[in-house]
């Protein structure tokens, strides 16, 4: 995208920053990440049991901009800025966060200045961010007294999108039917809780954050593992349960799973198979497939240990 002109001459600041943010994080998984701990943060799921937007307090979803504003600074390593939030490039930097794209509030120390903007949805699994200046005559100054204000129509599409209704990291419990939540959470065992968790939402990237969040134990990827954790426990019912480690990330590449990242799982339902099958993976001495509903339930096979070479 082409950087706005200010008069005559290119908006140098704003291009550097641009470009720094890009060489940082090409394909903006670093802010993606960031955010969805920053939201989890908020539910605090672990000691709540919370994992809706609508089920925090009004100071709690308050307080989300600020979190955003620590944690990206946090992922980056950003310099503190004299004036503003951020030194990037050596320039100043104010971070804004709003739930809803446009809601941004540019205080009075930024108008002018270079602006890093960020929203994200979680029922959707969405963000954006991007950068603009906050140009006086691309503000709708408020009338309140700390002169606050929001972007005009002409601010809005000089944004520079660094990433624009991307994909957030999901929260499989915010895709769940009703029936399989309300079962997820029955159980009194934490144990039990996480068991039907992988039992009910096979095929998905779960993160921690939601272990923590249906464990609500402070040893909860424990209640994932074998000896007596979910891993063990849904053998019997034909389903493994994979880690982030390479030999397991191995397995599931050749079962056709997605690609889990660093600290998910996924459980799935699998069934011996034959050479002629596709998508198939060799684990503890014949081949599996992944199940499909009309095939009969056998014992799952015992994964390749963490350190596996593949």
């Amino acid at each position: 995208m082409a950087v706005p002109v200010v008069g005559e001459e290119r908006d140098r600041a704003l291009e550097e920053v641009f470009e720094t943010l890009i060489a940082l994080d090409p394909d903006q998984s670093r802010i993606a990440a960031a955010l969805r701990r920053t939201i989890d943060q908020l539910y605090d799921g672990q000691n709540t049991g919370r994992y809706r937007w609508d089920q925090l307090h009004k100071t709690e979803k308050t307080h989300c901009g600020t979190l955003v504003e620590i944690n990206l600074q946090r992922e980056f390593n950003f310099k503190d800025g004299v004036l503003l939030d951020y030194e990037i490039a050596k320039h100043q930097v104010d971070c804004k966060y709003s739930q809803s794209s446009g809601g941004w509030m540019i205080p009075n120390e930024a108008h002018a200045q270079v602006c890093l903007l960020v929203t994200a949805d979680d029922a959707k699994s969405t963000f954006s961010a991007g950068i603009v200046r906050a140009r006086r005559e691309w503000l709708n100054v408020g009338r309140n007294r700390d002169a606050k204000a929001t972007l005009s129509k002409a601010g809005r599409e000089n944004i520079l999108w660094l990433a624009r209704n991307a994909q957030l990291p999901p929260n499989i419990l915010l895709g769940l039917p009703a029936d399989d939540i309300l079962a997820i959470f029955a159980p009194q065992s934490g144990q039990r809780r996480v068991n039907e968790l992988f039992r009910r939402a096979q095929g998905r990237r779960i993160t921690r954050g939601v272990v923590a969040t249906v464990a609500q134990q402070a040893d909860y990827m424990k209640r994932v593992r074998g000896n007596g954790g979910a891993r063990s426990s849904l053998a019997p019912e034909g389903i493994i349960v994979l880690g982030h480690y390479g030999a397991h990330r191995a397995v599931g590449r050749c079962l056709g799973l997605e690609e889990l990242l660093a600290g998910e799982s996924m459980s799935v339902r699998v069934v011996p198979a034959d050479e002629a099958d596709y998508w198939t993976a060799e684990i503890d001495g014949r081949l599996w497939r992944v199940a499909d509903a009309h095939d009969p339930v056998v014992t799952a096979p015992t994964l390749p240990p963490v350190s596996a070479a593949w």
